[in-house]
């Protein structure tokens, strides 16, 4: 356990890598780390439901390839029954198609397996805490397929001052811990605010509440 911005962590980690070697290496980098601990590792997501339930994790590092129920299947189903987990999303190549299709299916940002691990472990960190989920390219093509989207109706969205505020914070790519500073409210009053915000917008990720944010001009 340590202190994080005058804030106690204890984020809980779980793995879904297919590489053995990998996920061992993973397992004991995080529970090696100040702050959080490996919930479960897993070769495969083909008992998703389960080994979540089991590792009831905060945040979860999944494979973007893996043999049976693929890592963008896995993201969809656990952001349906896991909604308030985060997912940070590992891929070995820059692949800009794949993290738009996780992102959208609500990853919280991505991650390449050769990132040092000293940075794994603060992506980690800022995934639990908001951390900004695209590149530019990813953001593109967020954008473009909003805007692809055939509008029926001008929809009402009845945000307060303060949920406005902190959505246009997220637009700025800004993290959950950096709102709360500039806002002076803690992270936790953040996150209740942001749930707010995607109920209201009928969204399930800080990526798709900022592309439609950006789409409907609602900052």
């Amino acid at each position: 356990m340590t202190r994080y911005n005058h804030i106690i962590l204890e984020i809980k980690v779980a793995i879904f890598e297919d590489n053995k070697l990998l996920r061992e290496s993973l397992q004991l980098l995080v529970n090696n780390a100040e702050g959080m601990a490996c919930s479960g590792a897993f070769p495969d997501a083909n008992k998703l439901l389960r080994h979540m339930q089991i590792a009831d994790p905060d945040v979860v590092m999944m494979d973007i390839n893996m043999p049976g129920i693929s890592g963008i299947e896995a993201v969809h189903l656990i952001k349906e029954k896991f909604p308030h987990v985060h997912i940070l999303i590992q891929t070995v190549f820059d692949d800009n198609d794949k993290i738009f299709a996780a992102i959208c299916a609500g990853a919280s940002r991505y991650m390449l397996k050769k990132t040092p691990p000293l940075k794994m472990i603060e992506a980690i960190r800022e995934t639990y805490l908001g951390g900004a989920p695209m590149t530019a390219s990813v953001a593109v093509k967020v954008l473009q397929m909003f805007r692809q989207q055939t509008v029926k109706k001008v929809e009402f969205i009845d945000l307060s001052g303060r949920e406005k505020e902190i959505l246009a914070l997220l637009v700025k790519g800004k993290s959950y811990k950096a709102i709360a500073t500039t806002c002076f409210i803690s992270i936790d009053t953040v996150s209740t605010h942001v749930r707010h915000i995607y109920e209201k917008l009928h969204v399930h990720s800080k990526s798709e509440a900022v592309a439609k944010a950006i789409n409907q001009k609602l900052v």
